[in-house]
């Protein structure tokens, strides 16, 4: 399929375009944007930057993807933003490159869905396969592993990580990490169980389930410390990849404390 680029769209010298790349009325791409194979940009579209996408991705009207950053540290340094294939990025999300302070790139993975609104800060590492509902929020170098899903109008405090398959409700505030499996809400994040219904979606057994399940119960009981819980939990379930990511996610460095159940002692 040729390039589509309609007359009053703006693609300025030195951008890169693969083949069967559609670009909309009234849409302008920078001079150092790359364009994958099959990529669609409806009408009013901007990239800018330097922003590479990847493949088959679809961008709708009044996007904003690969401007300065929202951090007043920035200083014009050529940070990057890297945009996967298969994602589907609806209209008025804002994505935003690294900085210097961040590593200088923000990274978004394959196959992923960005609602109405959606905003990804500066430095942010987004997965494969990520949801984030209409008007979720990332604050700058928030980390977001695959298949996690974020509610519309979410946000996720800065430095923040969420786990893989992760759930995290409605108009939640996220100030601390997520580990993976798990589900979260409230004005300011808790614990509220596992995302089966996620893990069910994704294809983990019933075992795998049933062990995230058992270990989710021990690491945050009542008795003893939570580190102590969290050495037995390692120890008894050495086995069970789900629940040793879970502790591995939870002996990562990281500047945020684990987000916890309502009733349970602080970290």
């Amino acid at each position: 399929m040729a390039t589509q680029i309609h007359p009053t769209a703006v693609v300025e010298p030195g951008a890169r375009l693969g083949e069967g790349v559609r670009i909309g009325a009234y849409s302008i791409v920078g001079p150092e944007v790359s364009l994958g194979d099959g990529c669609v940009l409806h009408g009013h579209v901007v990239v800018g930057g330097r922003t590479t996408i990847g493949p088959r991705t679809e961008i709708f009207p009044f996007a904003s993807i690969g401007l300065r950053p929202q951090d007043l540290k920035y200083k014009g340094e050529p940070s990057t933003l890297e945009i996967g294939a298969d994602n589907v990025i609806r209209e008025h999300v804002t994505m935003n490159p690294g900085t210097e302070g961040g590593g200088m790139v923000t990274r978004i993975g394959n196959g992923c869905l960005f609602m109405v609104g959606v905003h990804v800060g500066h430095d942010c590492q987004v997965g494969n396969q990520v949801i984030m509902a209409n008007n979720a929020t990332l604050a700058g170098h928030v980390t977001v592993q695959d298949f996690a899903v974020l509610g519309g109008l979410s946000a996720v405090h800065q430095f923040a990580r969420i786990g893989r398959f992760a759930m995290v409700g409605g108009v939640t505030g996220v100030e601390r990490d997520v580990i993976p499996f798990g589900s979260v809400m409230g004005d300011r994040a808790r614990l509220s169980g596992i995302n089966i219904v996620g893990m069910k979606r994704r294809g983990l057994s019933r075992d795998e389930i049933h062990e995230v399940r058992k270990a989710y119960r021990l690491l945050f009981a009542s008795e003893g410390t939570f580190q102590e819980r969290l050495e037995e939990v390692a120890a008894e379930f050495t086995s069970s990849a789900p629940v040793m990511e879970i502790v591995d996610f939870i002996r990562a460095d990281s500047s945020r404390k684990i987000c916890q159940p309502e009733d349970a002692n602080d970290l």
